[in-house]
């Protein structure tokens, strides 16, 4: 079977009122404790292809669950087979009662006939549960707390839970934006599998979800955007989770001007462009704070200098956790997430490509002329070519594109240092005149612009020489 659900993290200043909505007034919800335990290999290897396998005490029965990963973030393959054991501990899994079954196919493609299975980590949750109707569709609520516990350590585990029984899509989000606005929540895409795999492996968090380049739809851009977003909303990010967060903003924004042009107030691209510029000012500072800075000390460093970096904070950017929980930002990804069920128009996107790349084309080849504003222009629409060249490699011939990728990558990459050199020096326009770290650093990084704008030279002559695939 197809499970379609989506999952919510519950801030603390509003479990009570969830519990009790969940709950309801009429006394249909039922609350059920609900023990597992999930089984990998060692090496966890059916973790990293995006399947789990659980066996949990329902009551007193137990239940073996075979989860994968479906197509888009709303969708999960899911087999669920009642034990006949009422032992007090989980029976060992087996695996032929999943034969025969999408997510069972997965799981034989993943093991041979040696592999062992351990148990790697468990759950212990009380559920709160309610089926409702909504909009001809029946829903069900589940309003999890708990924890999940691998050897010696636990994370706790606080979440609702929108699953759609019976009826289209739309209900659910529907439903879904309903819950983020009265109560605060935010999506998370990230399943107690996921954690657990973390939790039992020792690592902080899940790597970031990167573009698939080969991939022409706009839910896959939505996933991208939504499983990073959903590392962001948790707090316990790292810098490449911003980073493809506003990659995926960037190639939605993008695939919407090349599948659906001439609406220039869609509310989507424009959400996403509000996103996207709340997010830059954390971008802009994690770009400066790393690599330029640690190159600024050494400069100082070889300079025999005794300094040490300025300090870019003139403009301290929001947490961006507190930027992606948003009720607007989170009801925009609800919106994102319907806008990914609709296949885009299937029409010629040609003439929209050879336009972009006339106008990047005329850019490129009076670069030297440009000031910084007009080059970071150009990079903004090298990149939104880019996007739509790997859009519509399905529509063109595979060697002439891929050239042109190659072309474009290369220049989006030099650009892109380019660009974090004039931001760090725009950075120091308010630093006291008098201060000796901030005049090293504007001197260092006008030379630094000058020598990366002449780097681009040779990446700018391959992408204006290459030939177009269309």
């Amino acid at each position: 079977m197809t499970e379609i659900e989506l999952k919510f993290q519950v801030p603390e200043a509003a479990r009570a009122a969830v519990l009790a909505a969940v709950a309801g007034r009429g006394g249909t919800a039922r609350s059920v404790r609900l023990q597992a335990a999930y089984f990998d290999t060692p090496d966890g290897r059916l973790a990293a292809a995006g399947v789990a396998l659980r066996l949990r005490r329902e009551g007193t029965r137990w239940v073996q669950t075979l989860k994968a990963a479906g197509d888009d973030a709303m969708t999960r393959l899911e087999h669920n087979v009642p034990r006949r054991e009422r032992s007090a501990v989980p029976p060992a899994p087996d695996l032929a009662l999943h034969a025969g079954t999408p997510a069972g196919e997965r799981l034989a493609a993943l093991l041979g006939p040696g592999d062992e299975l351990v148990c790697r980590y468990r759950t212990d949750i009380r559920r709160m549960q309610r089926a409702v109707r909504r909009q001809g569709a029946l829903l069900e609520l589940a309003f999890d707390q708990g924890r999940i516990v691998a050897g010696d350590a636990a994370v706790p585990v606080c979440e609702l839970e929108i699953e759609l029984l019976r009826g289209e899509p739309a209900a659910l989000l529907d439903a879904a934006r309903t819950w983020v606005a009265h109560h605060g929540l935010w999506l998370d895409l990230r399943s107690k599998a996921e954690r657990g795999t973390l939790l039992a492996a020792g690592a902080a968090r899940a790597e970031a979800r990167k573009a698939q380049a080969t991939a022409a739809s706009l839910a896959e851009c939505v996933q991208q955007i939504a499983v990073n977003a959903s590392t962001v909303a948790s707090g316990d990010f790292g810098d490449e989770h911003l980073h493809q967060l506003r990659v995926g903003l960037r190639r939605l924004r993008s695939a919407l001007a090349l599948f659906a042009p001439g609406d220039e107030d869609d509310p989507l691209a424009a959400g996403a462009a509000a996103l996207f510029r709340a997010l830059g000012a954390a971008r802009d500072q994690a770009a400066i704070a790393g690599p330029l800075r640690t190159q600024l000390a050494e400069a100082m460093h070889e300079a025999g200098l005794a300094l040490a970096p300025p300090d870019w904070s003139a403009a301290p950017a929001e947490d961006p956790a507190h930027i992606v929980r948003a009720t607007a930002a989170q009801t925009w990804l609800l919106d994102a997430l319907r806008a990914g069920l609709i296949a885009p128009a299937n029409d010629d996107v040609t003439e929209r490509l050879a336009a972009w790349h006339r106008r990047v084309r005329r850019d490129a080849k009076r670069f030297a002329t440009l000031a910084d504003e007009a080059r970071h222009r150009l990079r903004k629409r090298l990149k939104r070519l880019r996007y739509a060249v790997e859009f519509s490699r399905g529509r063109l011939p595979a060697k002439k594109t891929a050239r042109l990728l190659k072309a474009l990558g290369e220049l989006q990459t030099r650009l892109g240092a380019l660009t974090d050199a004039v931001v760090a020096l725009q950075a120091l326009r308010e630093a006291p005149a008098d201060d000796a770290a901030a005049a090293f650093a504007r001197g260092w990084l006008v030379a630094r612009r000058a020598a990366l704008a002449d780097a681009c030279a040779p990446a700018l002559a391959d992408f204006i020489s290459a030939k177009t695939p269309w």
